[in-house]
Order: structure tokens, then C-alpha cells, then sequence
């Protein structure tokens, strides 16, 4: 799932595939930008701003995306077989002389002037993994709402920027607070030490292929055996014993465990 981490890492592989090359072909595919062509052009920079891409190009052209819960760029190399889903799921295609970056089923996709950058990513909070990250104006964004679930405001990117699903769910496991607890409740040293801890798992995650949120975990590609809560439903909690539970909150599932989480954390 594309959290914060995700987002930098496909960042990563787009800037070496693309950065600095001209583009040989461009194809985007939804109707208001169907005819735009930014071929010829060279790619200067991809930049991650909390869960958004931007990628500039040469003429003051940033191509924004977003992959949400399920969106994916995908490099290949010359001839090789694009594997990232079927044709009809594509929405972007750059390509240049030695690479091919392919775009599927992102629902936010726009050509915007560089220079107007901030209409697309200007609402966002202190990105975790930014160079503009700002523990204390999170802290208070964090907190501006009194009455508001934990998870929610976790989520809301306009407070901080690169939480998504899964690491709402872990670092309220790590705050031994559900994530239904308003902000309120929330005593302030726990507070603080949420924000630092979520620094402190998408820094450590920034490079791995597998995200992981437990130190007592094996080396595995097994979810239950990387992450203290989140998909674990049903399955014991790997603190106490008692079965993972899940529930929507705002549409979205979240994990928690009912007896490390079973109060207002003062």
C-alpha cells in the first residue's frame, strides 16, 4: 500500500530512470491532458512531497500524480514485458532512450506550470520524509482539533504529511491508544512521542523493499510476522496474545488490538 516511504522510493527509481534524459515518447492517458506531448523535453527532477510525485520537466512543466491506495510507476528496460497490470489500467507512459516509466491506475494525474506547484501539494502538512519537516507544526496540526479521532487526524495530510493506512494503524498500536481516541484525550507527552515515533518508522523504511514496524520480527516477507497489527486480523497480537480486531474508520479498515489499546492514553 503507497504510504510515505513507498512514495519516496518510487520517487527514487523514477529520477535514476528518467532525470537528466530527454523524452522519446510521452502519453497521457486521461481526457483533459490526452493531447499534451512533452517529448523532446528533458526531465529535470522527481520530486516526493508526502504521498504526491512530481516530476519536472525542462519549459517549467511538473507532471503531478498521486497512487493513493493502489496506484504504481513501473520501470522497464528496452523490450522488456510491462507487467504492472493490464493495458486499460495505464494512465501515464514516459520514455526516453534507455527507459520506460509506466504509470497504472493513478487517480490523480495533471500538467501543471512548475511555478504553480503549490495549488497541487501547497495544502499539504511537515512531510515526514521532506527536507521541510517540522516536528512541532505537526505536533500542533496534530492536535488542532480536540474532538478528533486519532486515526483521522493521522490520515488528514494537511496535519502531516505520509501516513497512510498502515502506519495509522501501527503507531496508534505504539501509542497503546485506539485509533478512535480523540486528539483531546491524548496526554501531550504521548503526543509528542507519536510524532516522533512516526519520524523514526518511515526514516527506517525509507530504503527497504518490505516495510516493517517491529524489532522483535524475523527476517520474512510475512505480514504478521513485520507488522505489530495492521492486516493481522483475528491473528493474536504479537505484545499480549489477544486476537487483532479491525473495524472501517472513515471507509478505511483499520487494526487494532483491544486489550494494548484499551483506553485514553494519559
Amino acid at each position: 500500500m503507497p504510504e510515505g516511504d513507498t512514495v519516496l522510493q518510487t520517487a527514487g527509481r523514477l529520477r535514476t530512470a528518467l532525470a537528466g534524459q530527454v523524452l522519446t515518447r510521452s502519453d497521457l492517458r486521461v481526457p483533459r491532458f490526452a493531447t499534451a506531448d512533452l517529448t523532446g523535453r528533458t526531465v529535470l527532477d522527481v520530486v516526493p512531497r508526502g504521498k504526491h510525485l512530481l516530476t519536472r520537466v525542462e519549459g517549467g512543466l511538473t507532471l503531478h500524480s498521486h497512487l493513493r491506495m493502489d496506484g504504481a510507476w513501473r520501470v522497464y528496460a528496452p523490450g522488456e514485458r510491462w507487467r504492472g497490470g493490464p493495458a486499460h489500467q495505464i494512465r501515464a507512459v514516459l520514455a526516453n532512450a534507455e527507459h520506460t516509466a509506466v504509470g497504472y491506475r493513478l487517480p490523480v494525474l495533471e500538467l501543471l506550470r512548475t511555478r504553480d506547484e503549490a495549488k497541487a501539494v501547497g495544502h499539504l502538512g511537515p512531510d515526514l520524509l521532506g527536507p521541510d519537516w517540522d516536528p512541532d507544526t505537526a505536533l500542533r496540526n496534530l492536535l488542532a482539533v480536540p474532538g478528533r479521532p486519532l486515526g483521522e487526524a493521522l490520515l488528514d495530510q494537511r496535519n502531516l504529511a505520509g501516513i497512510g493506512n498502515v502506519y495509522k494503524s501501527e503507531l496508534c498500536f505504539l501509542a497503546r491508544a485506539t485509533p478512535w481516541l480523540t486528539v483531546g484525550d491524548l496526554a501531550a507527552l504521548t503526543a509528542t512521542r507519536l510524532v516522533t515515533t512516526a519520524k523514526q518508522l518511515l526514516e527506517a523504511n525509507r530504503d527497504r523493499p518490505l516495510r516493517t514496524t517491529t524489532s522483535t520480527a524475523p527476517r520474512g516477507p510475512a505480514p504478521k510476522e513485520r507488522l505489530w497489527v495492521y492486516g493481522r486480523r483475528g491473528r493474536p497480537c504479537l505484545r499480549c496474545g489477544t486476537p487483532i480486531r479491525t473495524a472501517d474508520q472513515d471507509s478505511r479498515p483499520t487494526y487494532w488490538c483491544p486489550r494494548c489499546q484499551s483506553g485514553p492514553t494519559h
